[in-house]
C-alpha cells in the first residue's frame, strides 16, 4: 500500500529551526519526484518546495528560498525538508506528496496524487 507520512512538525519560537521527514513506502521512491505543501488555516495549498527523483534538481517558492532547503535519501525512502530561520508566517500544516508521473519534476500542485496527512507547524513566541 502506497504510503506517505511526514513527522517533524511541533512548536518553535522564530528564528528556529526544525527538520521535517517524509517517509514513504509502497513504491519505489527513487522514480518520483517529491514535493512539499503547506497549509494555512483559511489559505488554499501552496507549493513551497519540490526536488526531482534523484535530487539532482530542486526549486523553491520564493517566501522560503534562502531558508528551507529539501533533500532526499533514497536509500532510506525519505525526503526531507529543513527550515531555518521560521516565522510566524511559515505557521501551517505541511503535507508532502509524490508526483504523478515518474522520472518528471513537478512543482504545481496538480502535479501530485498521493499525499501524506500532514504535520502542523506552528511558529510563535
Amino acid at each position: 500500500q502506497l504510503q506517505l507520512v511526514e513527522s517533524g512538525g511541533g512548536l518553535v519560537q522564530p528564528g528556529g529551526s526544525l527538520r521535517l521527514s517524509c517517509a514513504a513506502s509502497g513504491f519505489t521512491l527513487d522514480y518520483y519526484a517529491i514535493g512539499w505543501f503547506r497549509q494555512a488555516p483559511g489559505k488554499e495549498r501552496e507549493g513551497i518546495s519540490c526536488i526531482g527523483s534523484s535530487g539532482g534538481v530542486t526549486k523553491y517558492a520564493d517566501s522560503v528560498k534562502g531558508r528551507f532547503t529539501i533533500s532526499r535519501d533514497n536509500a532510506k525512502n525519505t525526503v526531507y525538508l529543513q527550515m531555518n530561520n521560521l516565522k510566524p508566517e511559515d505557521t501551517a500544516v505541511y503535507y508532502c506528496a509524490r508526483a504523478r508521473t515518474p522520472l518528471r519534476i513537478v512543482c504545481a500542485l496538480d502535479g501530485y496524487n498521493y499525499w501524506g496527512q500532514g504535520t502542523q507547524v506552528t511558529v510563535s513566541s
